[in-house]
């Protein structure tokens, strides 16, 4: 599975789309957050905007414009293809795994941002956004 794409992103925005009723009981989540995938070749970046029960747009962005986000995600591609594994292997992202642990660590992939209000949708989302990435087993499922 192809993690660095923006067809990935925009699949995993399809399967939250489709299954609204999955994010009813997180509540309404109006956040913009990127991803930064730090590789040898080059960074990988999505912004990812969720506007109420849905995901409204997954797009490719560089790198640096990651911080025009309300918070990113920045870390090494290792860490988060391990992420994605396990989400394949449990059907959700486990322990030391899910985004939350991976963020509060800090070792490997770091919660950046320059505005404290927008650090904070992280810790009010966050499980919105491990919803939306553990689509990831539903959608290797299917394939």
């Amino acid at each position: 599975m192809r993690i660095d794409t923006e067809t990935f992103f925009v699949g995993l925005a399809d399967e939250m789309n489709a299954h609204p009723e999955e994010f009813r009981v997180l509540g309404d989540c109006d956040m913009v957050a990127a991803l930064v995938m730090r590789r040898a070749e080059g960074d990988f970046a999505v912004r990812i905007t969720f506007e109420e029960l849905r995901c409204a747009e997954a797009v490719e962005i560089p790198a640096a414009d990651a911080a025009l986000a309300d918070f990113y995600l920045d870390g090494p591609d290792e860490m988060w293809r391990a992420m994605f594994d396990d989400i394949l292997e449990h059907g959700t992202a486990s322990g030391r795994l899910t985004i939350n642990s991976l963020a509060l660590l800090g070792t490997d992939i770091r919660l950046r941002g320059a505005d404290p209000m927008g650090v904070d949708k992280f810790s009010r989302f966050n499980q919105t956004l491990q919803e939306y990435l553990d689509g990831a087993a539903r959608i290797a499922a299917a394939a």
